[in-house]
């Protein structure tokens, strides 16, 4: 393409700098877009199992990406663009601003691209691939939590608890080592440390994000203590033991960051006997946000040497949108596929005619708040009185409120030790008492006691420290935008219509105009201000649960 026809791009009146400026994203994007497509493709097939060449091609690809944005020269002349004042056209200078926060953390040797990228991958990998030892057998994650779900006997529990664990014996040292590599690499950048470097760059920064963080924490300290009292006796009584003899493994998941059924509401009951595909696919498709290419392309079964867990990608933003699950019918996995199809609409109907830059969502917060919006649906009375057929008189429909109330409290405080923790991570990964360390904050966090003499690295057993680095976070902030966004629908859409958001496609048109056509044209906070008339405000969050 011509220098002129660049410059047409740019727009009517258009000075010099933009010209030039609208050629080099251009420019850009023609080279990024097929390597990017390739990447994520790689790391697809690593995802599901495809084997050591997937593995091989998605970390070739990623460092291909990577050192796309190491050009020193080009890093200046984005930079320079942005400090000039005369980029004009808000898109363009979004663009940039994007561009920047890439070239500003990939100013590294290519030899030091590829080992972070390979170290990274390979503990992927490990995710991916590795499986438990229980009872002399390998098994499957959903197998472990079948056990702490329905098993009694307290040995059994622990041993399934215990074996959940064992991956962190085997990434912990190679994690620390790449947590380390990261902080050289972003000290070289001239940050203190890879974790204050990408708070920075996801435009959140240390201190706005704790901020908001340890007011929630507070503002919810009552409320959890009360709550768990009342889920500490049912427990206890359930496994005929003492509140203050309850263990992690008393809980029904790895970490104690879903709240346990103490309910007398089973919600698994609701989805024994439901395709939970066509449920999910017939509500996207009757709010107006329809999915079915995307559960078409996806990969939703468990199997062997597939990743155990669940994601959504957006292969190409040109409408290749696919997610990896393990479903069963149950209320764990109808939730997960409705908070992956939370990400995968807003990822398919961001519109194609944005610039290549701005066709993603406008912060991962804003995708999580979707997929949150959407995942809490299942502890919603209205939603599987009208989805799912189920029939609740009134002291089931409030137990079952009650379920997400306490749901929503768990996963906060949850989501607070992990975020804890990274920090402290990044901080020092060589302090001798990461291991104690993990459990003084379950303890004073969560409230959950430790095991007696325990001192193993329980805290690497979680997958995200070593595939999502500094990205927890974003799952708390999601759920405050997604209490506010369902503040909003409520009194500003809906108008206070009763029942679910079964078919009421004013909800789904207000997702898809308001925060999915904007795409990462506006930072995070623009978005929810436009789309709401306020900035993130962690209240409508506090009254929707801590009340």
């Amino acid at each position: 393409m011509s220098f002129d026809e660049h410059a047409r791009r740019a727009g009517p009146g258009a000075g010099a700098a933009e010209r030039e400026a609208a050629a080099f994203v251009e420019e850009h994007v023609a080279v990024l877009a097929p390597l990017l497509r390739e990447s994520n493709l790689a790391a697809w097939d690593a995802a599901v199992g495809e084997g050591e060449d997937a593995e091989e091609r998605s970390a070739t690809t990623r460092a291909a990406v990577k050192r796309l944005y190491a050009d020193a020269a080009k890093a200046a002349r984005v930079r320079g663009w942005l400090r000039s004042g005369e980029i004009r056209d808000p898109l363009l200078r979004r663009q940039l601003v994007l561009l920047d926060h890439e070239y500003t953390a990939s100013q590294l040797p290519d030899e030091v691209i590829d080992d972070l990228i390979r170290r990274g991958a390979a503990l992927e990998q490990v995710f991916y691939t590795f499986r438990s030892t229980f009872e002399g057998e390998r098994v499957a994650n959903n197998v472990l939590l079948d056990v702490l779900r329905d098993e009694r006997d307290e040995t059994r529990r622990r041993a399934a608890w215990e074996a959940s664990k064992q991956i962190g014996r085997e990434v912990a040292e190679p994690l620390r080592e790449l947590v380390r590599r990261r902080n050289a690499a972003a000290r070289s950048l001239g940050f203190e440390n890879f974790y204050l470097m990408e708070l920075e760059l996801q435009e959140l920064g240390e201190e706005r994000l704790f901020g908001i963080l340890d007011r929630l924490r507070t503002s919810s300290d009552d409320a959890f203590r009360g709550l768990r009292a009342e889920m500490d006796a049912r427990l206890a009584e359930r496994f005929g033991v003492a509140p203050e003899a309850l263990r992690p493994w008393h809980w029904e998941d790895f970490f104690g960051q879903e709240a346990p059924s103490v309910s007398p509401v089973d919600l698994d009951g609701f989805f024994r006997e439901q395709d939970i595909e066509a449920v999910a696919a017939d509500f996207f498709r009757g709010i107006g946000l329809p999915v079915d290419d995307v559960l078409a392309r996806s990969d939703l079964y468990e199997r062997e040497g597939k990743d155990q867990h669940a994601f959504c990608v957006d292969i190409d933003r040109e409408g290749d949108v696919r997610t990896l699950c393990n479903l069963r019918p149950n209320e764990k996995w109808m939730s997960t596929l409705l908070h992956e199809l939370g990400h995968g609409a807003y990822d398919k109907l961001t519109p194609a005619s944005l610039p290549y830059l701005l066709r993603t969502p406008a912060h991962t917060l804003s995708t999580e708040s979707i997929a949150m919006f959407m995942g809490r649906l299942t502890r919603d009375p209205e939603w599987l009185r009208d989805v799912v057929g189920a029939r609740l008189d009134d002291h089931a429909a409030e137990d079952i409120t009650g379920q997400l109330r306490a749901a929503m409290l768990v996963a906060a405080r949850w989501i607070l030790v992990m975020v804890n923790f990274e920090r402290e991570l990044y901080r020092d990964p060589d302090r001798p008492d990461l291991n104690s360390l993990w459990w003084d904050l379950v303890e004073g966090i969560q409230f959950i006691r430790r095991p007696e003499g325990r001192d193993e690295p329980d805290w690497a057993a979680k997958i995200h420290f070593s595939t999502a680095p500094v990205y927890y976070h974003n799952y708390l902030l999601g759920e405050l935008m997604a209490s506010q966004l369902t503040g909003y629908l409520r009194r500003e859409v809906l108008r206070g219509q009763a029942g679910s958001l079964k078919g009421k496609t004013a909800a789904g048109a207000f997702l898809r105009e308001r925060i999915f056509a904007p795409g990462a044209s506006l930072d995070w906070n623009e978005l929810l201000v436009q789309a709401t008339g306020e900035g993130l405000n962690p209240r409508y969050f506090v009254e929707q649960f801590v009340g």
